[in-house]
């Protein structure tokens, strides 16, 4: 109830004054434009970083200090990928990272530290995974143009079993 009694004193104030309704669209517009900044992942801080030693610790340990993370390697189980990205999103259009690190802590065949790297998005490349798009052998042709290409391939012994 309290919405339309809202919507109403809205409407009666656009009756009022048209510069006071623009001013209340263009404040409206305005705020729905504003950047909103989304943060995912997890990346250990330089200090908890410093607790693991290169040489030293194992996968057990560096879990204990610097917790799991969500991804390892995905072949041979070499390394830990710590990955934390910040998304901007404006109005409708489509979110933009304009952040992102990975931390890759890499183990020997033993389970021991061998390595600790931190990467950014400048240091990243686009890898496509999985292409779920199937590309047809026709090219140039319409849809209607490919059904009427298809009348007179049929032979009889295609229709009657």
């Amino acid at each position: 109830m309290t919405d339309f009694r809202f919507a109403r004193s809205v409407m009666a104030a656009c009756h009022r004054s048209r510069q006071q309704c623009l001013v209340l669209v263009l404040v409206a517009a305005v705020a729905a434009c504003s950047p909103v900044y989304r943060n995912h992942g997890y990346v250990p801080s330089e200090d908890e970083l410093a607790l693991v030693e290169v040489g030293k610790d194992t996968r057990e340990t560096v879990g204990q200090k610097i917790g799991r993370p969500s991804t390892s390697g995905l072949l041979n189980d070499v390394g830990w990928f710590y990955v934390q990205s910040r998304y901007k999103l404006v109005g409708p259009r489509e979110p933009k990272e304009i952040e992102r690190q990975v931390l890759a802590v890499t183990f020997s065949e033993a389970g021991v530290v061998e390595n600790v790297a931190r990467y950014g998005l400048e240091d990243g490349r686009v890898v496509e995974i999985s292409r779920r798009v199937t590309e047809t052998n026709v090219k140039g042709l319409s849809f209607i143009q490919q059904i009427l290409g298809s009348f007179g391939r049929f032979q009889a012994g295609d229709i009657i079993d």
